[in-house]
């Protein structure tokens, strides 16, 4: 008999939620190329090349490292280089090829977070990870194809009580199963949906959702998912308005209520606008951090310490931009940070400022309160502004 309930679940437990296996991908392409919103997509992205070679070279893909290596890397590498003024890393050299992974990432845009993170797991010689996707972005088709085609399985957004908690040990078993016995890399978010205004907090219940499958002994059960926490920095806010509009629903007390299609639209937007600089960094390795919950005795206050380890980490290599620093200066009417941006930056940010505000009427002093909130809460979180 085991101490460990992950062991109660067969792979056949795992089938709703998982990957496309590589004999199913070319299936899959097959399918895809044959939407004409794929070809609309072709055309946005690589507007210099053959679309028929790229789609003859799908055609010919069979395994999902080749869809990535072949399609997704370069596929990312050009919206990269269309929408920001490049992307640089830390971490990533201490983190050792050949051994699995579970990212715990703070979530600022839908897709780019995660498909950046397999640019630089290749480009520094380590095998793509698998990725978490929301049930309530598979849409359709098309959709879903698209992502499991790249290695992403299926995180439940919605379901009664016990639902939704047999999805988490499901989900927990899975995410054990990949790392253990896969051992494939994995990521997801430190909580459920993006960060609206800047504070990157990991969720204690994502927490309690990996101790569901471990050992009776936390600190094993933690160990040997190998948690790395990312923190991904783009100099502009992805998607900065639709978050606004969520904040401002939260201000007055209203629940927000998306608009049809608002995730494929927040998608879209996040790919396609301007993000300025762009920073992923790899942060220290959580094995090197539990020791510090062995003298609790709870397993919430255990729990609840690894979550603030986690984000302190997270904090710690979040790249501060100009932005940042101005936000802060603004809100507090001071500053304390001048010397991080320079005249001409703060006007550019102005400029950048009045264009994510536009979309609103009237008075928009509290949209612009939000806004520099969701920039300036990054510099309070690092300990710098005090």
């Amino acid at each position: 008999m085991t101490n460990n309930p992950s062991v109660m679940y067969k792979v056949q437990d795992f089938e709703d939620i998982r990957p496309y296996y590589d004999e199913e991908i070319n299936p899959a392409l097959k399918r895809i190329i044959t939407v004409p919103e794929f070809g609309k997509i072709l055309d946005f992205l690589f507007p210099d090349k053959d679309k028929n070679q790229i789609i003859d070279d799908l055609s010919q893909t069979f395994t999902a490292l080749d869809f990535q290596k072949r399609f997704m890397h370069p596929l990312v590498n050009s919206i990269v280089r269309k929408t920001s003024k490049g992307l640089t890393t830390s971490g990533f050299d201490l983190l050792s090829p050949g051994t699995p992974y579970l990212f715990i990432a703070n979530h600022r845009d839908i897709v780019l977070d995660s498909a950046i993170l397999q640019v630089v797991l290749l480009d520094h010689g380590h095998d793509t990870s698998e990725i978490t996707f929301g049930s309530n972005l598979m849409t359709n088709q098309f959709i879903i194809d698209l992502g499991k085609v790249n290695r992403m399985f299926k995180v439940y957004r919605s379901g009664n009580r016990m639902e939704l908690f047999r999805n988490s040990q499901i989900l927990s078993a899975y995410i054990r199963y990949t790392i253990t016995q896969k051992r494939t890399s994995a990521w997801i978010a430190q909580r459920n949906g993006r960060t609206k205004d800047g504070n990157d907090k990991t969720e204690s219940g994502l927490l309690k959702m990996f101790n569901i499958s471990g050992t009776c002994n936390f600190r094993e059960s933690f160990e040997e998912l190998n948690i790395v926490p990312l923190a991904v920095s783009y100099e502009y806010e992805p998607c900065c308005a639709f978050k606004i509009k969520e904040l401002l629903a939260a201000a007055k007390g209203i629940p927000y209520q998306k608009g049809p299609q608002e995730d494929l639209m927040s998608i879209i937007t996040g790919i396609t606008q301007q993000k300025g600089c762009i920073h992923l960094a790899a942060g220290t390795p959580v094995n090197q951090l539990i020791p510090q919950t062995d003298g609790l005795q709870n397993i919430n206050d255990k729990i609840n310490k690894l979550a603030a380890l986690i984000d302190s980490s997270i904090y710690d290599h979040f790249r501060l931009w100009p932005a940042n620093y101005i936000s802060f200066d603004m809100l507090s009417h001071g500053k304390k940070f001048a010397r991080h941006y320079s005249a001409i930056e703060v006007e550019e940010f102005k400029s950048h400022m009045e264009k994510e505000l536009s979309i609103f009427t009237g008075d928009t002093t509290l949209h612009k309160d939000l806004l520099l909130k969701i920039y300036a809460n990054p510099v309070i979180n690092s300990g710098l502004a005090v």
